[in-house]
């Protein structure tokens, strides 16, 4: 027989968290990187990104920066637009951005051969972006560290969690490596919930 708990409905997410930390144990994380875990967890269901989610070392000083300072954040897929707090990114005067589908985008992956998700991050480039958070296309996050690369853009913070098994889990490797702030998780796993809670953790945080 199910035995199902009566909980008020604005209290199912802090029960949620707590069942998480009691599960979880002492983590080696900060509080701060924690509340990016904890959320992730819950937004999956996933306890394995405990083990696989890396962070920069300053990651999060950066992230929370570039809210605080009213920057917009990059997404790769409208999926990852409608999940993000526009309620909270909104009080700091930022504003999501995606291109994945506008015509000059579409135009332009024809033209130079690419995938949407390429030129998507190359014709986002001076919308003052602070957070780059890439859930769905390895493509988008490989052509965002090469523009890095480049000196052509400079986001504060790059969230790299791209789901799949062609160039996914090879990205996140990558970024893994760079000396620049990011958080990413190893591996196949990822996508765009995981973006997603790691944005919206941040939102909070600030």
């Amino acid at each position: 027989m199910v035995t199902l708990q009566q909980i008020a409905p604005q209290e199912i997410e802090a029960e949620s968290f707590r069942i998480i930390e009691r599960e979880l144990g002492p983590t080696a994380f900060s509080p701060e990187e924690f509340a990016v875990v904890r959320r992730t967890i819950h937004a999956t269901g996933d306890f394995s990104f405990a083990e696989n989610l890396r962070f920069h070392p300053q990651a999060v000083t950066t992230g929370l920066a570039a809210i605080r300072a009213g920057k917009n954040i990059l997404v790769d897929v409208n999926m990852a637009a409608s999940g993000i707090s526009a309620a909270l990114l909104t009080r700091f005067g930022g504003r999501v951005i995606c291109r994945v589908a506008e015509a000059d985008t579409v135009a332009m992956a024809k033209q130079n051969g690419t995938t949407r998700s390429d030129a998507a991050m190359a014709r986002s480039i001076a919308d003052n972006i602070g957070i780059v958070a890439i859930g769905n296309a390895p493509t988008a996050l490989l052509k965002v560290m090469e523009l890095i690369e480049q000196g052509l853009f400079a986001p504060n913070l790059v969230i790299g969690v791209p789901v799949g098994f062609v160039n996914a889990s090879e990205s996140k490797e990558l970024l893994a490596q760079k000396n620049y702030p990011f958080i990413t998780a190893l591996g196949r796993k990822g996508g765009t919930p995981v973006a997603v809670a790691a944005v919206n953790a941040l939102l909070r945080l600030a």
